[in-house]
């Protein structure tokens, strides 16, 4: 259970070579999305809100070992979309474990059966199923009644086929703190996955459902609610000790999106996997050219209530590093739940939000044949389409 020594030997390894090289900007995980596509439509997601001929769009094999090699990054993250549907993904995962990288397959597990003999079981490997909560809870959440028996059955047939399996769990407002407590409980000591990741929703601008996103005093109080019930459940929760207590309201870290860099069919994501400002040809090129200090909590009012871990958990392992005793302090007692808070960054200047998305997609259509589909999804969004239509043929001169 929990991480494999092999890894935080690495892990640790890679940052300390880091530090002693003097570098400020490093990356700890890369984002690596193959795809767009995916078999559900979550109503708090806003990752698959594009046209057919951009859903279709994958990464070959190539690209993927490319993008691992080019950022250097000791673990690789493998959302998506759903990756299982990429018809390489047991190639580009075979890949990955040849060069020793640690991969978190992330999925919503719906074909993950059909899908395991794909793969094998190695330290390397672990897959990262999307469980929101009990039945009913994770049901509603991906807009699919069934889909929580299924992920819990392949979750226990990859467990029994010697595979490492984490869940992931998006928390939105609303939730009933008993309910995600006694689900943790579940998780950790019936289903015995090896481990949790617990993560705020991110108000994403295109996700259909806009209400149940979370404030930053929100999410700090809920995840003391939380934390507070877990006492002495030993839950097996995937977070440095740092990030832990920062969602918990009692750290005061600053956005380092560089440590999680995301590359996507559109190229290098600026400025991180959530927020999508640009894509840059290369990783350097992302690394050298990304305006980074325009981008965090107080800066830019897109990132205002994200507390993510692809933006503070690389913060936190900084401060850790730094500061190894208060990390061991709250390693040993858990995160506080009750007291003052850390003081809450300033939001009165922060730039006002650009809407990018719409022009991207529109740029990556422009010479692209439109289906009925397509032209619904621009008609939707009140935009114009590309100038791809077929032009009306010219009269003669009389």
């Amino acid at each position: 259970m929990g991480v494999p020594f092999i890894q935080k030997f690495r892990v640790g390894a890679y940052l300390m070579k880091q530090r002693l090289k003097g570098n400020k900007r490093f990356p700890l995980v890369l984002m690596l999305e193959p795809l767009f596509r995916c078999n559900l439509a979550c109503a708090g997601c806003g990752k698959i809100d594009y046209p057919d001929h951009i859903l279709n769009k994958r990464l070959t094999v190539q690209e993927c070992i490319d993008a691992v090699e080019e950022c250097g990054a000791p673990m690789v993250a493998i959302p998506g979309g759903e990756p299982l549907l990429h018809k390489e993904i047991g190639e580009i995962v075979r890949e990955l474990v040849k060069r020793k990288k640690f991969i978190s397959l992330c999925t919503n597990a719906l074909i993950l059966e059909k899908k395991l003999d794909l793969f094998e079981p190695s330290p390397y490997l672990t897959f990262t199923v999307h469980l929101d909560g009990d039945r009913e809870h994770h049901d509603k959440m991906v807009c699919q009644e069934g889909g929580y028996d299924i992920a819990v059955a392949a979750i226990k047939l990859a467990k029994s086929k010697g595979f490492r399996v984490n869940i992931n769990t998006t928390m939105f407002d609303g939730i009933d703190v008993p309910r995600m407590a006694d689900f943790f409980t579940f998780v950790t000591h019936e289903l015995k996955v090896d481990g949790i990741n617990a993560s705020p929703g991110y108000a994403y601008e295109r996700a259909p459902d806009q209400q149940h996103f979370l404030s930053r005093q929100k999410t700090k109080q809920l995840f003391r609610d939380i934390f507070k019930r877990g006492k002495g459940k030993k839950w097996n929760l995937n977070h440095s000790s740092l990030f832990l207590d920062f969602l918990a309201g009692n750290q005061e870290y600053h956005c380092t999106p560089w440590s999680m860099p995301a590359r996507n069919p559109f190229g290098w994501q600026r400025p991180c996997y959530l927020v999508g400002e640009g894509y840059a040809k290369t990783f350097r090129e992302l690394m050298e050219t990304t305006d980074w200090d325009s981008y965090g909590t107080g800066k830019y009012e897109k990132c205002a209530n994200c507390m993510v871990h692809c933006g503070y958990e690389g913060s936190a392992v900084e401060d850790t590093f730094k500061r190894p005793l208060k990390a061991l302090a709250v390693h040993l007692r858990g995160p506080r739940t009750d007291g003052p808070m850390a003081p809450e960054l300033d939001l009165t200047k922060a730039r006002p939000a650009a809407r990018l998305h719409e022009r991207h997609v529109y740029e990556a259509m422009k010479d692209v044949p439109l289906t009925a589909r397509d032209k619904r999804w621009f008609e939707s969004k009140d935009l114009p389409l590309p100038g791809n239509e077929p032009k009306a043929p010219r009269v003669a001169a009389e």
